[in-house]
């Protein structure tokens, strides 16, 4: 018996004995899970014990697969120690979040070794949230002036021989002075393309989430569309769509989702523009009145951000009519481009092709050569591969995209219409939908 008693009394209401499972022993003693049974175990019976034990336990599983997996790339790679920096990809593989990084100056780090333990380092005061969350084997904090701060853990695991691989295009320059004081450069190699092409393609689980991401990103496009009016400011907007993709979020992780620290809230500043400043293509939402006949451009491709997983998503529309003619040849050739790449979008295509397609119907209209077509989304904004000219990667099924439709009339006009899709084995799955005809985006 324990000093709760609890194994009697689990006896006597005919559970399971006491888990025994060490790392998860320790998981719920060390996170103060209030269960109902007992201080020192957890039971997977959701109604005794509010830490919910048979998600988390999924959750985590999840997690583990994922660090299994490094830990094989890099033993496979010749790499003895990866050093994690990236906010993104501290996530993926140890499903920590939601603290202050380097915009506040204060370094987070994962440190994977292929043949010793998982290190956390973290600021001291993120430790509730570290423990709670991080699937990691060990958790070292720092706090602000005190001895060598997140330096202090360093030397011991990345002295001796040990090959490291490192982000160096992701690492803090303060880390990066620090990391190239203690290794040697030919003991430092560039982890990015192996962490880059471990997330290209998504698990069920993440393909779950970016299909609740196309959800919301749905539900902020109705939104913004239908607080389209003359003399709304673009703010008012804006607030529509943020409330609505903040809603809908929330309505699914309540409905799908055991996480519930995870956010639902919105976060990112509106992409929008109005009448001659849509040529301006990431301006943001002003105080500026819409107007009769201009085309406003409202894009989501920050917003659209559920689960962490980002999405890509814009529509142009028109208040009341078009009153530039010269509009409707410029948006339907945006359109049309969108449809070339989606006729070539499938596995087995290079991301270059995908690019080519789109930029040869711009260009044939008599219009200037145009940015990427596209690029992979997932935890990240920008991941690998990217629709453009020069990347050769052979797209598979698992992979998330925004595909765009373009076309710039400098100082004019500008026109763009994006969604986003997953690779599946015959072609793709549309996630996120809004009408694009001329007649459906006229409001």
């Amino acid at each position: 018996m324990n000093k709760a008693g609890s194994y009697p009394y689990a006896a006597w209401v005919g559970l399971p004995s006491p888990v025994v499972d060490r790392s998860t022993h320790l998981r719920c003693h060390e996170f103060q899970w209030t269960c109902l049974i007992s201080t020192f175990y957890a039971y997977p019976i959701q109604s005794f014990c509010q830490c919910d034990q048979l998600s988390y336990r999924r959750k985590s599983d999840m997690f583990k697969a994922r660090m299994t997996a490094l830990r094989e790339r890099l033993t496979d790679s010749g790499i003895d120690v990866a050093l994690i920096t990236d906010d993104d990809s501290v996530y993926y593989y140890s499903g920590y979040y939601d603290y202050l990084h380097m915009d506040f100056g204060r370094p987070t780090l994962l440190v994977v070794s292929v043949d010793g333990e998982s290190v956390l380092i973290t600021p001291s005061m993120e430790k509730e949230m570290a423990q709670v969350a991080a699937v990691v084997d060990r958790i070292e904090l720092w706090n602000d002036g005190m001895g060598n701060e997140w330096r202090e853990t360093l030397p011991g695991i990345l002295g001796g021989t040990a090959r490291i691989g490192f982000e160096p295009d992701l690492m803090p320059p303060v880390v990066r002075n620090y990391v190239d004081s203690l290794v040697n450069s030919d003991r430092l190699t560039d982890l990015m393309p192996l962490v880059s092409e471990m997330r290209m393609i998504k698990s069920s689980d993440e393909l779950q989430i970016a299909r609740h991401a196309g959800e919301v990103g749905i539900a902020m496009m109705d939104a913004g569309r239908s607080a389209i009016g003359e003399g709304v400011p673009e703010y008012e907007v804006a607030l529509s769509a943020t409330q609505a993709g903040t809603r809908k979020a929330a309505e699914l992780l309540k409905t799908h989702y055991s996480d519930k620290r995870m956010s639902p809230s919105i976060h990112f500043m509106q992409i929008m523009a109005s009448g001659k400043e849509v040529t301006m293509t990431h301006h943001r939402a002003s105080t500026k009145e819409l107007k009769y006949g201009e085309p406003i451009f409202l894009c989501f491709c920050g917003m659209t951000n559920f689960h962490r997983f980002k999405l890509g998503f814009d529509r142009t529309f028109w208040l009341g009519e078009i009153t530039d003619r010269s509009q409707e040849s410029a948006y339907q050739t945006a359109v049309d481009s969108q449809a070339a790449a989606l006729s070539v979008l499938g596995p087995g295509v290079a991301a270059e092709e995908v690019h080519r397609a789109y930029a040869e119907v711009i260009q044939a209209a008599g219009y200037e050569y145009p940015f990427r077509c596209g690029r992979a989304t997932g935890f990240s904004f920008l991941e690998r591969p990217q629709l453009v000219y020069g990347d050769k990667t052979v797209l598979q099924p698992g992979m998330v995209f925004a595909v765009d439709g373009s076309v710039t009339v400098p100082g004019k006009f500008r026109a763009q219409v994006g969604d986003s899709f997953i690779i599946t084995d015959d072609r793709y799955e549309q996630i996120t939908t809004h009408p694009n005809t001329l007649a459906e985006v006229t409001v």
